[in-house]
């Protein structure tokens, strides 16, 4: 049986009490919520085991996949023609904002392991290209900057 369609507890009693107090809205809630949360973060799907009367759950944390998926989130997002025009540290700018949201320069800084003047140089040019946008004064240290949505996302 697959444990994410299945609904089944163990003890019914305990289950209607919990769900009367509200403190669970539905059986198998966390399962799904656990398999939502994992997609929202890019990860592999957990997988469940079940033998005898126990259930193994191994959820894993794959760097590289993740960072692919995110890669091709962030591709769907400008489409593939504005990808293949920007550099490599233009990439990893615009997936790091398109994944995190607004971010200063100092943490796109110190994710790429560039020097401010070399973002900055970046930034302005996917800030041309109508990609970014900047969220605060030119010399406010808190200046942010955030993903353009495509006009089709609105």
């Amino acid at each position: 049986e697959n444990i994410k369609e299945t609904r089944y507890s163990r003890n019914p009693r305990i289950s209607r009490v919990l769900t009367e107090f509200g403190w669970v809205r539905e059986l198998n809630e966390g399962v799904n919520r656990i398999y939502q949360e994992m997609a929202d973060f890019f990860l592999d799907e957990p997988v469940y085991t079940e033998s005898n009367e126990n259930v193994r759950l191994v959820l894993t944390n794959n760097i590289l996949m993740r960072r692919r998926r995110q890669e091709l989130h962030t591709i769907d997002h400008v489409g593939a023609p504005a990808w293949d025009g920007l550099d490599h540290i233009q990439q990893q700018l615009l997936t790091y904002i398109i994944n995190h949201g607004p971010a200063r320069r100092s943490e796109l800084s110190a994710y790429t392991k560039r020097s401010s003047g070399t973002i900055l140089k970046r930034l302005n040019t996917l800030i041309d290209m109508e990609l970014v946008k900047a969220n605060g004064g030119k010399y406010d240290p808190n200046r942010t900057y955030e993903a353009i949505l495509p006009k089709g996302n609105l």
